[in-house]
């Protein structure tokens, strides 16, 4: 699905994506885990801007109207409506763009061993996931801006690979940018497409990725 993915470095981000208002500051990372902040473009006053977030969605809702659990990573288009968590940021048009570079994902091996793959795309250095995010207020003040990847329905390569969740990011084409920002909840929703299979590649990788400490360019490489 993407439990983990690639943050591209920031000067190729902002090619992208050209926002018009860049508050974030990033470097390359390669295990970009849950609960890190990430940088994400959404609309704001009517310009894109380009922020930092929280991987791991915190609804703006008290407390006492939380489900206890894990900030979720990760919504399916088809629950966006009947999420608890991401009905409100969805209504509200809260739509962002996580730039990424590529991303892992798991086989469940017939020995029961699960062997991580680096997935990226041909002819796409960095390229945008569509999320929701939300803005969280505590008692002290505090304030959490977060956000959960949505994904959809896996393609050929990616159900042969995520084969227990038959489950992919949401990969918007760059055409779809503006609409997947700009656009009513129908328009956007309309932009949740599966990915073309034939534009992207796959290789297994070093179970050194299922460590949140390691953190370099080595676990991009394939092995045999």
């Amino acid at each position: 699905m993407c439990e983990r993915y690639v943050l591209p470095d920031q000067a190729a981000a902002e090619r992208e994506f050209l926002p018009q208002r860049a508050w974030w500051q990033f470097a390359p990372r390669y295990n970009v885990a849950a609960q890190q902040y990430v940088p994400a473009i959404r609309k704001h006053d009517g310009q894109s801007e380009a922020i930092m977030q929280r991987w791991g969605l915190i609804p703006a809702s008290p407390e006492a109207d939380r489900p206890a659990t894990v900030p979720p990573i990760v919504v399916a288009a088809d629950d966006l409506l009947s999420s608890p968590l991401h009905r409100i940021p969805w209504l509200n048009s809260q739509r962002c763009i996580l730039p990424i570079a590529g991303f892992y994902a798991w086989q469940l091996t017939p020995e029961k061993y699960r062997q991580p793959y680096f997935v990226h795309l041909f002819n796409r250095a960095v390229f945008g996931v569509a999320a929701v995010w939300d803005r969280f207020s505590g008692d002290d003040d505090d304030v959490i801006e977060s956000c959960s990847i949505i994904s959809v329905v896996a393609n050929e390569l990616m159900t042969d690979i995520d084969n227990t969740t038959h489950r992919m990011p949401a990969i918007l084409r760059r055409n779809d940018y503006s609409i997947w920002l700009n656009g009513t909840p129908v328009e956007a929703r309309a932009v949740l497409l599966t990915y073309n299979a034939r534009s992207m590649h796959a290789h297994p990788i070093s179970p050194r990725i299922n460590s949140t400490s390691a953190d370099d360019p080595g676990l991009l490489l394939p092995v045999h």
